[in-house]
């Protein structure tokens, strides 16, 4: 699945486009290399994600093309 809409789904991000300016912007990173929108996740990926001064760094754990909100939780974990 593309990075743009695994953080779309999994509601790390809100929107798409949002997630897209934040790879173009290289402000997350897959596996610790910066990421374009268009990279494959799958999961045991580890995504960092630069939100201002506070970076946040989860496991993906499952990839799915749709998700309900409250089991958008479970696609990822923090570390």
């Amino acid at each position: 699945m593309r990075l743009d809409k695994f953080l779309k789904v999994s509601r790390l991000i809100k929107r798409r486009t949002v997630a897209n300016e934040a790879c173009d912007a290289g402000r997350v990173t897959v596996n610790g290399r910066p990421a374009k929108a268009s990279a494959a996740v799958k999961a045991g990926d580890i995504l960092e994600i630069q939100f201002g001064n506070k970076p946040v760094k989860v496991e993906i754990l499952d990839v799915q093309e749709t998700t309900k909100k409250e089991a958008a939780k479970e696609l990822y974990r923090y570390l």
